[in-house]
């Protein structure tokens, strides 16, 4: 067996080590004073079926999430194949992030982004410390699945497609 490195002090390494494992993208949604607020998150995990619980993990120096955290209900989007421009806008740091997204605000003040594979409605249920990221569990009370659409992969720092075997 080969010996492993230590575990790199440079955080440009590790996120390189970090993109050898793919993930789908998710998109974090709220309707708060009459604008859409939302973010892109691609560290979603199921967690629980009873309860029904999703995760996600956000960066401590998100300026989104004290936002979001404080809506009684959020909206969570599986981006599908294609809504690589749609992340892209979600994640981006400044400007309008919904000008080019096609989305809607269900109960609660939830927000879906169309076209997605599957939406979630959820609400906050718990938040715990992870080093530089805070790991947020939602609790899940309504879905949405498209079953048949292809997600949105990201894998190696670009956005990839499945391939059919």
């Amino acid at each position: 067996m080969n010996p492993l490195d230590a575990a790199p002090r440079d955080p440009s390494l590790l996120r390189k080590a970090f993109g050898c494992f793919p993930s789908g993208v998710t998109a974090v949604c709220a309707f708060d004073s009459g604008i859409p607020v939302g973010m892109a998150a691609s560290t979603f995990t199921p967690v629980s079926l009873a309860p029904p619980l999703v995760s996600i993990c956000v960066q401590d120096t998100s300026t989104t999430w004290p936002k979001l955290r404080e809506r009684r209900r959020l909206g969570l989007s599986v981006l599908a194949e294609g809504q690589d421009a749609i992340c892209r806008s979600l994640a981006a740091k400044e400007g309008d992030r919904f000008s080019d997204v096609d989305w809607e605000v269900g109960e609660g003040g939830s927000v879906y982004v169309h076209g997605a594979a599957l939406w979630l409605d959820c609400s906050p249920y718990a938040e715990f410390p992870g080093g530089d990221h805070t790991i947020v569990l939602l609790e899940i009370h309504g879905l949405k699945a498209e079953p048949d659409l292809e997600p949105l992969v990201f894998h190696g720092s670009r956005f990839r497609r499945l391939a059919v075997s």
